[in-house]
């Protein structure tokens, strides 16, 4: 597999965790671990098709974990790996510039 050549870090960045959705689970998950179904009812309007495919990406991307529990019914927990963690000061700064310059209309 061909790996991709960025000539912007930002262009780089936006490619892990751009889009409409996975910003929004990670900032779910900045906040503890989550099994799906309360991803699913927290993160409104995104099908659970979409948020299986994100979740996956974002685990192949190393940003989450994903831990399977051998119990019945089964149960999967979702949480920020250590290089998601690390993006907890991003999102964090994405969401004050979003509250001081959108949703504060001067």
């Amino acid at each position: 597999m061909k790996k991709e050549v960025y000539q912007c870090p930002v262009t780089a960045t936006l490619s892990v965790i751009g889009g409409r959705w996975k910003p929004i689970i990670i900032w779910t998950l900045s906040n503890g671990s989550k099994r799906f179904g309360q991803l699913d009812a927290i993160i409104t309007g995104i099908s659970r098709k979409i948020l299986t495919e994100q979740l996956k990406e974002l685990e192949a991307d190393g940003l989450i974990t994903r831990t399977e529990y051998k119990e019945i019914p089964p149960r999967v927990v979702y949480e920020l790996s250590e290089k998601g963690k690390s993006l907890k000061p991003v999102m964090k700064a994405m969401c004050n510039w979003g509250t001081e310059n959108v949703l504060k209309k001067k």
